[in-house]
């Protein structure tokens, strides 16, 4: 028998490992929980998925596998200190699937904090980082908005109200930061000094952008091979617009992984946009099965996994 490291009884191993394993167990009997609940979109979205075009589903499961390496090179380009690559890339996928099932982003942001925590980082920068990550997804979301909505004229019609209160925050948010007291107006000066950091190391700057506009291009693409793959009368321009004002709109509803909220809105979004709606709610479902039910098992093995090997 293998004997213990030196300085640790085996009642303290017991301690260590007794709360890895209930940890293991716990996110195992979740997935099992999770798929036994959905089972019946799981099911209907292989069945209609099994009659489309193969050939342009690789292409979705590709651009699917891809987002997580685009998702891990944003995170890196969000810090100055260098991240074991391989490890980044694991924590992207496991923080996907706890991502469907904490709203709001809940679970990928806790997984990422206690990652970027265990490589050495503080807790202020980590969290700063998230920030700068999340914030550069937002921008170039909104510049592929812009682009796609250019190259379709008359498909994106956002309402006066709403183009009008996007200006009033952003007018209230400066003034917030002008008249900030002391110790908040510090922690920005922080905050901001960390993102000029982050941006003064070229290498860095082309991480973050070019992996969060290869995040949400990619996303894009999984559905517009997903449409394709089903025969939907519509330019991959348009579907990728509508699909990127549509999970731009389902943010505002905090529902984990934005279960229900993008569902909804991307079906809404191909309906209007010109799609039949059985033929968009297929394209959601091929969508969803591809992104989260297919995933979501191995991605919370691999969270568990990480958790165990203190990665986490």
């Amino acid at each position: 028998m293998a004997s213990l490291p030196p300085g640790i009884t085996g009642a303290a191993l017991h301690r260590r490992v007794l709360p890895h394993t209930a940890l293991t167990l716990a996110v195992l009997a979740g997935a099992v929980y999770l798929a036994r609940r959905h089972w019946p979109v799981i099911e209907t979205g292989t069945d209609r998925l099994a009659v489309a075009d193969h050939g342009w589903l690789l292409v979705a499961a590709v651009a699917t596998a891809g987002t997580w390496g685009c998702s891990a090179l944003a995170q890196q380009g969000a810090v100055t200190r260098p991240l074991p690559a391989g490890r980044l890339v694991a924590a992207q996928f496991a923080a996907s699937a706890a991502n469907h099932v904490l709203p709001a982003g809940l679970g990928a942001g806790a997984v990422n904090l206690r990652f970027l925590t265990r490589c050495g980082l503080p807790v202020a920068r980590s969290a700063t980082a998230l920030g700068v990550k999340a914030t550069a997804g937002a921008v170039a979301r909104a510049l592929l908005i812009a682009v796609l909505a250019s190259a379709c004229p008359g498909v994106l019609r956002p309402p006066d109200a709403l183009v009008s209160a996007v200006v009033v925050s952003g007018a209230l948010a400066v003034t917030a930061l002008v008249f900030l007291p002391g110790p908040p107006r510090r922690a920005v000066r922080a905050v901001l000094a960390d993102v000029r950091a982050v941006h003064a190391i070229p290498v860095r700057a082309a991480a973050l952008w070019g992996g969060s506009l290869a995040f949400a291009a990619l996303h894009a693409t999984v559905v517009v091979a997903v449409a394709q793959s089903l025969g939907l009368p519509l330019s991959p321009a348009r579907v990728a617009l509508a699909y990127l004002a549509a999970s731009s709109a389902a943010v505002l509803l905090p529902t984990p992984g934005g279960i229900g909220a993008l569902d909804a809105a991307l079906g809404l979004a191909l309906t209007v946009t010109g799609a039949p709606g059985g033929a968009a709610a297929s394209v959601v479902l091929g969508y969803r099965l591809l992104t989260v039910w297919l995933p979501l098992v191995p991605g919370l093995i691999v969270l568990a996994v990480l958790a165990r090997r203190r990665v986490l």
